[in-house]
């Protein structure tokens, strides 16, 4: 047909929009998850003051210290996503979605560009745009670093094969500068130079000894070590990217030890892990978002991943010179997955589905390209490649979508993840948060003491139980377990606090002080802790470092209301009625109905003596709350002030 063969790249590219969004739409109304999005957005005070100039320098500075890595134009992202979407968790989700879709058609322009045929490039990024294997990467949030690094990914492959087929300073510049953007989005992208020589042997075929009439190069080949120079510029620019990422995670805590994995254990799941993605690409079941680390393997999974990867890639290397599709697909895939495959250990997870976003392209590669070769001199081939595609295109549709819908909260999420999985702690803390925050408490202390029979030195768990315990009044317990996890981890500085607050509670203001400063000193940005040492500080009638910490709150957290009102309480207390006027109403401003604020700056203007605005706003406090004896006593001393009768308002 004339009109589809004319128009058949905007006909793939429109179909990939489609089943994409058929997919992933339903993600706008998810909501965030309690594995990291509160750290990138849902809890995170810098994001949430959106786009400024300081914001701006903080991606590209301080961010690190969350994130474990080097990744501003990812923090960048979302304080553009705040500006739009507020803390709504929906448009956050339909941003990846959107970068997700980009990526498809992206990958689908490229393969066109660089191999010359529609149709298999057309699949190729159908697999990817629609594998269940991509959902961890486009409906959690924080996986943003994924869609939009290989967004910049896709656009610097693209870039490389307009140089190689005519090469141009210009060119390579573009194609550097968008290679760095990537690495400021994830360093994920660091095995990319190394792709570039995949891509150079075939499909552009930019090797002296790899001349084919498949060519998709029209340039003169050139000698291997002239292209290996040619990406020395790329090599250069990851070693401080490196750098930094290895300073990153191991200031965080992500980085394991050799004495918790020592390399033979990392060696030898990194092979199982290679055969195991493998396999959940071909039978994609069970997926989770946490794989937990079993330990070393058995002896016969390390012996058949050892046969396995080595015997195709002994296949790849021998057929390079007919099949290069089946030498640069596996390679792709090989090396792609080097930086996550778990040599350099990242916490106490083996393998996550979100390290396979690029590298399956290559399997996808090996996968329609085989196909199309194995299909090629059948009768009827069109018909039948077609009929297939369409089948297995609406299979994974529908796993896919299933998939997705787990993704809806982190109730769903991780009560799927415990089903899918054994012995996994974590899922069943991040099950136990996620309860006690829809007031479950007794399922979440079931879940919390289910991960520590797991791991008994898990101390996430004991703070998590014993914040269970507090809120159910059984404070000793409570403590028993806060100080239990300071013992294994002295430095832990949510503990410190949440025992601060429990002892606070319980009337140990002293004790409660000495925690909320060594929380501090540990986390010198710990807003709650500044917040709540403020009002200890101020019970005791330390007023001027009480005035302190509630700035750094407020520095923190500039949207408090309460930081606002209890601030006002102490500049008024120390004769600053003018400021404190000024903060009443900020709390005002971001609380209208803050009955309490209302009295406060009513108070406050009697003491300027100006009586008839205490009456006033006295009045707009009873109008939002009848009830409040508070306001309504003080406002009959104000209505006697106005008589002449002496009386002070409380």
């Amino acid at each position: 047909m004339p009109f589809l063969h004319k128009h058949r790249t905007a006909l793939v590219c429109l179909v990939l929009v489609l089943v994409t969004l058929a997919v992933y739409w339903q993600v706008r109304d998810f909501s965030f998850v309690n594995y990291d999005d509160q750290i990138f957005v849902k809890d995170n005070n810098h994001v949430q003051r959106g786009v400024t100039w300081e914001n701006i320098l903080w991606a590209f500075s301080g961010a690190t210290e969350y994130s474990g890595y080097w990744a501003p134009l990812t923090w960048l992202s979302f304080l553009i996503d705040y500006e739009i979407s507020g803390i709504a968790a929906g448009g956050y989700h339909l941003t990846n979605v959107l970068f997700h879709v980009a990526n498809a058609m992206l990958l689908f322009l490229f393969l066109k560009q660089s191999t010359g045929d529609h149709w298999r490039s057309g699949f190729v990024a159908a697999l990817f745009a629609l594998h269940p294997l991509q959902v961890e990467s486009v409906a959690w949030v924080t996986e943003r670093k994924d869609v939009l690094s290989t967004f910049f990914g896709m656009l610097v492959l693209m870039g490389y094969t307009a140089y190689a087929k005519n090469p141009a300073r210009k060119k390579y510049i573009m194609v550097f500068l968008l290679f760095f953007c990537g690495l400021m989005a994830k360093p994920m992208l660091v095995t990319l130079p190394f792709v570039f020589l995949l891509l150079d042997y075939w499909p552009l075929s930019r090797f002296n000894f790899a001349a084919r009439a498949d060519s998709g190069c029209s340039g003169k080949r050139t000698p291997a070590l002239s292209l290996i120079v040619e990406k020395i510029p790329f090599i250069l620019i990851l070693l401080p990217i490196s750098v930094v990422t290895f300073i990153g995670q191991k200031q965080i805590g992500a980085l394991e030890t050799l004495d918790s994995y020592p390399i033979r254990v990392r060696l030898a799941n990194a092979l199982v892990s290679y055969v195991r993605y493998i396999g959940k690409m071909l039978w994609p079941v069970d997926l989770a978002v946490i794989y937990p680390h079993p330990g070393m393997p058995p002896g016969w999974q390390i012996t058949g991943a050892v046969v396995l990867t080595g015997a195709i890639s002994f296949l790849c290397i021998w057929l390079a010179k007919r099949k290069p599709w089946l030498a640069v697909g596996w390679f792709w895939y090989i090396g792609t997955l080097v930086p996550v495959i778990g040599v350099v250990q990242i916490g106490s997870v083996i393998m996550a589905d979100r390290y396979t976003y690029i590298p399956l392209i290559g399997l996808f590669i090996i996968i329609v390209w085989g196909v199309a070769e194995l299909m090629a001199h059948r009768p009827y081939k069109t018909i039948w490649l077609a009929a297939s595609a369409t089948i297995i295109l609406s299979i994974l549709m529908a796993v896919t979508s299933k998939q997705v819908q787990h993704w809806k909260n982190s109730i769903t999420l991780f009560e799927h993840t415990i089903g899918a999985t054994a012995n996994n702690f974590i899922a069943h803390i991040n099950l136990g948060l996620a309860l006690a925050d829809k007031g479950r408490t007794d399922d979440a202390i079931g879940h919390y003491r289910q991960a520590l029979r797991l791991k008994p030195d898990y101390v996430e768990a004991l703070n998590n139980l014993a914040n269970a315990l507090a809120d159910q009044g059984r404070t000793d317990e409570a403590i028993g377990n806060f100080r239990q996890a300071l013992r294994l981890r002295p430095d832990y500085a949510r503990a410190h606090y949440n025992l601060g607050y429990t002892l606070a509670r319980r009337g140990q203001a002293d004790d409660a002080i000495g925690h909320y400063r060594e929380a501090l000193r540990l986390k010198p940005d710990y807003v709650e802790a500044h917040y709540n040492l403020a009002l200890k500080l101020a019970d005791k009638g330390q007023t001027d470092e009480a005035i302190g910490h509630f700035r750094q709150a407020l520095r923190l957290k500039p949207d408090s209301e309460e930081a606002h009102n209890n601030l006002a309480n102490a500049l008024a207390r120390r004769g600053q009625a003018d400021d404190a006027i000024g903060h009443y109403r900020q709390a005002l401003r971001l609380k209208p109905d803050y009955v309490e604020a209302l009295n406060n700056l009513a108070i406050t203007f009697i003491k300027k003596g100006n009586v008839d605005m205490a009456v006033k706003h006295f009045k707009i406090a009873l109008q939002i709350n009848p009830n409040y004896s508070v306001a309504r006593n003080n406002l009959k001393k104000a209505l006697m002030l106005t008589q002449g009768e002496a009386a002070s308002p409380a």
